[in-house]
């Protein structure tokens, strides 16, 4: 399922390729509903998408750190049009500056078939974080170094305020044999890395942004760790730790915990199919302690959830997470759809969510009926066409082997005369 961004942003591209796509009008501009994104260039509609993925970004932001809407410094958005002649030209550029009348933040996008809608999304998401940076800060000295948000607060932000898939984050930490200590993950630079290892990191920053909101006060101190970061110094770990005492004791070893809670590696070993059907099963089928019963989700998708569904419902999304990384191959694409709809569930999205939980349903009859005949045909092969057999059979097919004793012959008026009848017949015969 695509996230939201992924849908504008492939709106955005689409716009920006249309024939009146990149006709930019010089002082044309669009305003944002929450008015801190000011959207320079190319068409109204083109602006307008843009609009409302700055403000869903935004948006995903605050719901994560439960924090409202407090902006001071606009963002400007420049949308250009990918010049042939300049392929070196970055696809986005991000400034930051003091001026005269404040602090500036401008964002410069160019707009060409090959953008990657993510990369649309985490820039913004970075404007955004800077801005937040840098509230309380209004008067920079002219030539201090402006101080970025961390790439694995980006990474993990978007993991986990997004509505994507996160399943192949926990898949790589689940099977990854290589460990990483916080000190020198915090360190690490995402671009310097191939494919596998930027995986590897996005899955670091959700175990660590994950860890850091579900502690004491979690959100309220990860927006205050924001906000402090204009006066981070050179040591990442020491920011953190003064900003979350549950890191100040033995860092490695809850960093670690950490880490094995999401991926699950401590149990990790693959489910059958029947063994991943009832975990399954067991999940959307727990109780919630406060109201006693289990979460309906067929239910919630008609009404809205009370608060303890909503904890609930939020507490089965991370279940069916762990569960996705054990699950067995045939049965976690449907894990992961059940903790798509949960996460949505909880957060009041209701839409189409009837219709996704009957198609479900229907895919999870169909794969336990194919599942059941592929086991009865594996166990009629091996018990008769392997030439090297496991033993599985062997008594059942000892017991076939062995000579049986005919049975006693039953005295009643019927069956003797059904006997002397075949006698007859076997004389005749002979």
């Amino acid at each position: 399922m695509k996230s939201p961004a992924h849908i504008v942003g492939s709106v955005i591209i689409v716009l920006a390729l249309s024939e009146t796509g990149l006709r930019c009008a010089g002082l044309e501009r669009s305003v944002s509903p929450s008015q801190q994104f000011i959207i320079y260039g190319a068409n109204g509609a083109l602006r307008g998408a843009l609009s409302e993925l700055a403000e869903q970004t935004k948006t995903n932001l605050l719901a994560l750190l439960q924090q409202p809407d407090r902006w001071k410094t606009p963002i400007v958005v420049n949308l250009q049009p990918q010049q042939a002649n300049l392929p070196e030209i970055p696809p986005t550029e991000l400034r930051f500056s003091q001026t005269g009348s404040g602090l500036k933040l401008q964002l410069d996008l160019k707009i060409a078939q090959n953008l990657d809608a993510s990369l649309m999304e985490r820039e913004l998401l970075r404007a955004i974080l800077l801005e937040m940076i840098y509230r309380k800060e209004p008067d920079i000295a002219p030539g201090n170094v402006f101080v970025e948000p961390p790439d694995w607060l980006l990474e993990g932000v978007l993991a986990l305020a997004g509505e994507g898939d996160r399943g192949p984050l926990v898949e790589a930490l689940s099977l990854s044999d290589k460990g990483v200590s916080l000190e020198e993950f915090l360190r690490q630079r995402p671009g310097l890395l191939d494919s596998a290892g930027r995986m590897l990191y996005r899955a670091y920053s959700l175990a660590l942004v994950q860890f850091l909101i579900d502690g004491p006060d979690g959100r309220s101190r990860l927006a205050r760790y924001i906000g402090s970061l204009s006066h981070a110094s050179n040591d990442p770990l020491a920011d953190l730790k003064a900003q979350f005492p549950s890191l100040a004791g033995n860092a490695e070893k809850t960093w670690q915990s950490a880490i094995t809670r999401l991926s699950g590696v401590q149990t990790f070993q693959l489910l059958t199919f029947a063994e991943s059907e009832r975990r399954l099963d067991e999940l959307l089928r727990a109780k919630i302690p406060e109201i006693g019963k289990s979460v309906d989700l067929g239910a919630l998708a008609r009404q809205k959830a009370s608060a303890p569904e909503k904890v609930a419902l939020n507490q089965l999304s991370q279940a069916l997470l762990l569960l996705i990384g054990q699950a067995n191959p045939v049965l976690r694409p449907v894990a992961r759809e059940y903790q798509e709809i949960a996460t949505r569930l909880a957060r009041g999205k209701r839409r189409g969510v009837t219709k996704r939980l009957a198609r479900l349903e229907n895919t999870r009859q169909r794969l336990a009926s194919r599942m059941s005949d592929i086991d009865d045909y594996m166990n009629w092969f091996e018990a008769t066409q392997m030439e090297s057999r496991s033993g599985v059979f062997a008594d059942y097919l000892r017991a076939a082997d062995q000579p049986q004793a005919p049975e006693p012959r039953r005295r009643d008026p019927l069956s003797v005369y059904l006997d002397a009848l075949q006698d007859q017949l076997e004389d005749y015969q002979q």
